[in-house]
């Protein structure tokens, strides 16, 4: 485990030690765990906090940290079995979002997830922008349900010409926008086209919503229009989700002819299309194309944007930019699920961006980005000549690395798991059957280059 680990993390690994020790055994002293779990003194003494806070622990200051005496079992167990005959059928799977083999072991390279690594966060910038903006006299003050007017103006002004601050609804990071969006246009049962492979996420709160996904294959310039209007005829569907800029899994940029042509086939089918810019921020130093947005006049966009991915998990600001009578639906939904964003994030969000320490961020992290995608990429290319990378990306955070014919995607990464790599397979990415077997490989979650290049020497020892 690294020093960057959380907590809880080691809350969890600590509680399973425990259910091997009997009450009033002594836990290993903090310099022990340190060593031991490879972590840091604050990471330490917040997990034995939290398992003291839970009775799990007695500290006594002088003298350790010992087993507490565990509670009586109440001799019945709730019968919660009525539950099940209650419920309709609206389960959530979350399958696609979660890692079915629970936390990595220590000392696991992370190649998978969609978070920039800590050193790779503004963390001091944020810190200061938290900080100045909890001391705003308003900070706790009830926010409006569309967002703060200035954040809205910030975001219209990102979002390009024509976008206006009552065009924004600020929202609490763009997982949530996806889901209020597909939940406010379609109804339960109605298809939704999706490429062809996606985001994980969007299938699942798809899914979530009732929503049907329907996949439009891509090929190496992105979404392919003949296709996408013929499921639209096919489906008489009246959504389609999409990635233009910096796709993920596959890195693909929307090629330019084929922007009119993916606006033109939703309007004739009287269709929204939602964008999703998550990457806008993630470029790798060269200029990214104009979002759909740019070209829609009718209202026909629906566009998606956030600052989690360019900035830090925790920071779960987005905006959603639509017009037209769909927007009054959007700030329906808003109002039902959650009144308003949290004013404080909303303001230490607006103190980031009105800051020049956020433009510096972008470009120190384009670079870092584009070095991290180029030893990654190198590296699999040298040491994995049987996986073919058809692409190395200009922007985002994965590569999408196609394995060798017959090859079985969940057994790869069980192995690798085993040789200390987290990496995804791909059929989280696709809403049917797969044409190919491959692996999504993150470089924005490992700790450094050095990691990435250690990682990918065990990925080649783990197997052909």
């Amino acid at each position: 485990m690294s020093d960057g680990s959380s907590s809880v993390e080691l809350a969890a690994r600590l509680r399973a030690e425990i259910e091997r020790l009997a009450p009033g055994d002594r836990l290993p002293s903090s310099r022990e765990l340190i060593r031991r779990h490879r972590v840091g003194p604050a990471t330490v003494s917040q997990a034995i906090a939290t398992l003291a806070a839970e009775g799990v622990v007695v500290t006594r200051p002088g003298s350790g940290t010992y087993v507490a005496a565990r509670a009586r079992r109440r001799a019945e167990v709730a019968d919660t079995s009525w539950q099940t005959v209650t419920l309709a059928d609206r389960s959530v799977d979350t399958r696609l979002l979660t890692d079915a083999g629970g936390p990595p072991p220590a000392g696991t390279i992370m190649l998978d997830g969609g978070y920039l690594h800590r050193s790779l966060q503004p963390g001091k910038i944020l810190t200061a922008a938290l900080a100045r903006a909890a001391r705003r006299p308003d900070a706790w003050d009830r926010a409006p349900a569309g967002g703060l007017a200035a954040l809205r103006s910030v975001f219209a002004t990102m979002a390009g010409d024509g976008v206006h601050a009552d065009d924004i609804l600020v929202t609490a990071g763009g997982q949530s926008a996806l889901s209020m969006a597909f939940r406010a246009i379609a109804g339960p049962g109605d298809p939704v086209l999706v490429e062809s492979p996606t985001y994980p996420g969007a299938i699942a709160a798809a899914r979530a919503a009732g929503l049907r996904p329907v996949p439009v294959p891509m090929d190496a310039d992105g979404l392919r229009p003949g296709l996408l209007a013929d499921a639209f005829g096919m489906t008489r569907a009246r959504l389609l989700y999409c990635q233009p800029t910096h796709h993920n899994p596959t890195g693909a940029v929307l090629a330019p002819p084929r922007r009119r042509e993916i606006i033109d086939a939703a309007r004739a089918a009287g269709a929204f299309v939602i964008e999703d810019d998550f990457a806008r921020h993630l470029g790798h130093g060269t200029p990214a194309p104009p979002p759909l947005l740019a070209d829609d006049r009718d209202g026909t966009v629906i566009y998606l944007t956030s600052l989690t991915k360019p900035a830090a998990p925790s920071l779960r600001i987005g905006a959603l930019v639509a017009r037209g009578p769909v927007m009054a639906r959007l700030r329906a939904v808003r109002l039902v699920d959650d009144f308003f964003i949290s004013r404080p994030l909303q303001e230490t969000a607006l103190e980031l961006l009105s800051s020049p320490a956020w433009d510096r961020h972008v470009r120190a992290l384009a670079v870092a980005l584009r070095e991290r995608c180029g030893t990654l990429a190198a590296a699999v290319t040298r040491e994995l000549p049987g996986w073919t990378l058809d692409r190395v990306p200009a922007g985002g955070l994965h590569l999408w690395v196609r394995l060798p014919h017959g090859a079985d995607e969940t057994a790869v990464a069980g192995t690798a798991r085993q040789h200390g790599v987290a990496v995804s397979a791909g059929d989280r990415f696709f809403a049917t059957e797969l044409p190919a077997a491959y692996l999504r490989l993150s470089f924005a979650g490992a700790a450094d280059r050095a990691e990435l290049i250690e990682a990918v020497r065990r990925l080649a020892s783990s197997g052909p």
